[in-house]
């Protein structure tokens, strides 16, 4: 068996006080309480959920819904879909659909109060916005540049449309208040193929491809975007959900990968794996109760569902023998 130092390429450390910024698996002993310590995550797993009644992928979601109050919107089963399903934490309904059927779209709100932009329709790139009111879809102002491929997250009053590809790729950002949208502050790296999470005045946008992919994250504070910590594997087509310090972002492409990574305002670390590898999912819910549904595995769409619970947090522990 491998011991310790083999492993880390270190020995445990003797210390009078804790390490200030310990790595993950790092474990050292601490003179002055006499325990053994350890960095760990939290206690992590996904379970399987019901599968959508639609198998599909490049589908948006209601990014600020939760595991048990969900909305998956739009997509592809091979051919352009406006299907939209709402899940209740036990099962997906399929609702009213999209009026304008398209695919690589952005999405943004909660099961009730939803928002869809951008995408590809049989035609060409889109602009083309609706409005959920949770029962029926209404067609209101166009986003000002038409794209798809792009990331969005927040609110139906206060969404946010991030890259993209016009062709080409873009970093173009915009802000929706419920009724226009407004250009925001451009992307450091324009992107597609890209997600996003978090606010409008306090969002996230994770990987996507430049081309080629990148593990790029930038924060966005209502005005500009500013670079974050760096994925630890370059990815496009993640599935993000959460908070600008607070996202679990899985899956993605290039090739298909079933890992997941998790950000706290600083620096991203490797989750708890998908039982599915998957890309171009729908995500909703947060760091300790997410939801992923759909996508495409190497080959095919997947109706797949699965739900993440975590308790704890990455942190310092106390290493007990039990």
């Amino acid at each position: 068996m491998a011991d310790y130092i083999n492993i880390y390429g270190q020995d445990i450390q003797v210390v009078a006080s804790d390490p200030a910024n310990p790595t993950l698996g790092q474990i050292w002993y601490n003179t002055t309480s006499n325990t053994l310590k350890g960095q760990a995550l939290g206690v992590a797993s996904w379970a399987t959920g019901c599968n959508l009644n639609t198998a599909r992928y490049f589908i948006a979601s209601a990014s600020a819904g939760t595991q048990t109050a969900a909305l998956g919107f739009g997509g592809t089963t091979g051919a352009y879909t406006g299907v939209t399903e709402s899940y209740n934490g036990t099962s997906w309904s399929p609702v009213t659909s999209l009026s304008t059927a398209r695919n690589g779209l952005g999405g943004a709100g909660i099961q009730t109060a939803a928002v869809a932009f951008g995408g590809l329709d049989p035609t060409a790139q889109t602009g083309a916005t609706e409005e959920w009111n949770g029962s029926s879809w209404t067609t209101v102002n166009s986003m000002n540049t038409a794209r798809w491929l792009l990331g969005g997250t927040g609110i139906q009053t206060a969404a946010l449309a991030v890259g993209g590809s016009i062709p080409p790729t873009t970093g173009a950002t915009e802000e929706y208040d419920g009724n226009s949208w407004t250009t925001g502050g451009s992307l450091g790296t324009a992107r597609s193929e890209t997600n996003a999470s978090g606010t409008q005045t306090a969002g996230l946008c994770v990987g996507g491809g430049t081309p080629p992919v990148t593990g790029a994250t930038e924060e966005y504070n209502g005005t500009s975007w500013a670079a974050g910590g760096t994925l630890n594997t370059a990815i496009k087509n993640k599935a993000s959900t959460g908070t600008q310090t607070a996202t679990i972002s899985s899956g993605g492409q290039s090739p298909v990968i079933s890992q997941v990574e998790e950000y706290d305002g600083t620096s991203w670390t490797i989750g708890t794996s998908l039982s599915t590898a998957r890309y171009a999912s729908g995500a909703a819910g947060s760091t300790s109760l997410a939801l992923v549904f759909g996508g495409s595995s190497a080959t095919a769409a997947t109706a797949a569902t699965e739900e993440y619970t975590k308790t704890g947090t990455v942190g310092i522990k106390t290493i007990t023998v039990s």
